[in-house]
């Protein structure tokens, strides 16, 4: 069985994401499977060689939109199966589907959307908040680009930036929540089946978790009640998934959701000692 561990072409990764990429086809393929990793947007390749396209770390998807989901929809006409699923990743690809699980019941950050081609008076939006800081963030983005926190200091300096960037995408608006300043809780699953966990956290003075901007992650072991929570959105959203991490928060002893990553998130394979055993194991049971 050929599979194609997909990837992309921008050399700006940090060596820890390198690391997981190789160490995971090596696993694979010490398992016996032939593993090519491959960019997505590769004009080069033939794709039809494969029988399983996992997407890994297409990072700069969000930059490329349109050609990404041309490019999914086409192996998916093409019937080669494609992990995540297709409906999955096209669903989870833009943050308007925070508002679907909201919708259904299960906690989630509350969320306001500012549409594409509508201005937002984000004075106003300040105003009316119950809080003092918002975030903002477009709602098709990966790796905090785009990403602003927004009070009434720096309102009047962002609207133009914001508005200019509101001409081309949508924005998902959110409360700052200032328990992230003690770090965000990434729960990871493997068909459906949880694997392991982590804390990120931000750096001193900032509130971006991603390494990239000075965030670090801690190894931690959660309690059976969070684990049960979480694992009614992978339940629900993330059936037939390869992987699936849930972002969020601890808030008053109840876990919030954040984000639910099904499209290419890193998975901190290296925080557990099963973690690369867990992902062959949820492969396993999705291809044979």
């Amino acid at each position: 069985m050929n599979i194609a561990l997909v990837s992309y072409q921008n050399k700006k990764l940090t060596q820890s994401h390198l690391e997981e990429d190789f160490q995971l086809s090596k696993f694979l393929e010490n398992k016996g499977l032939i593993v090519k990793r491959a960019a997505w947007n590769d004009l080069q390749i033939d794709w039809k060689q494969f029988d399983v396209v996992i997407l890994k770390s297409p990072w700069d998807y969000h930059d490329n939109f349109d050609s990404f989901i041309m490019w999914i929809s086409d192996l998916d006409k093409a019937g080669i199966k494609i992990l995540n699923p297709f409906k999955t990743i096209l669903w989870n690809s833009d943050k308007h589907y925070l508002q679907q699980i909201a919708d259904d019941g299960l906690p989630v950050i509350e969320s306001v959307f500012l549409e594409k081609g509508i201005a937002a008076d984000l004075a106003e939006l300040l105003n009316k908040s119950l809080y003092k800081k918002l975030i903002i963030k477009p709602c098709i983005s990966a790796g905090a680009k785009n990403t602003i926190l927004l009070t009434l200091d720096n309102v009047s300096l962002i609207q133009n930036e914001i508005n200019g960037l509101l001409a081309n995408e949508s924005f998902l608006v959110q409360p700052f929540m200032e328990e992230i300043l003690h770090g965000e809780f990434s729960f990871i699953f493997f068909n459906g089946n949880f694997s392991h966990s982590i804390l990120k956290v931000p750096k001193t003075g900032d509130f971006r978790v991603q390494s990239e901007h000075g965030g670090t992650v801690q190894k931690i072991t959660t309690d059976i009640a969070h684990q049960q929570a979480v694992s009614k959105y992978v339940e629900k959203y993330g059936r037939a998934t390869l992987y699936a991490r849930v972002d969020g928060i601890i808030s008053n002893g109840t876990f919030v959701l954040m984000e639910l990553e099904l499209i290419e998130p890193y998975l901190f394979l290296n925080c557990h000692e099963h973690g690369f055993d867990n992902y062959y194991q949820g492969l396993l049971q999705l291809i044979k």
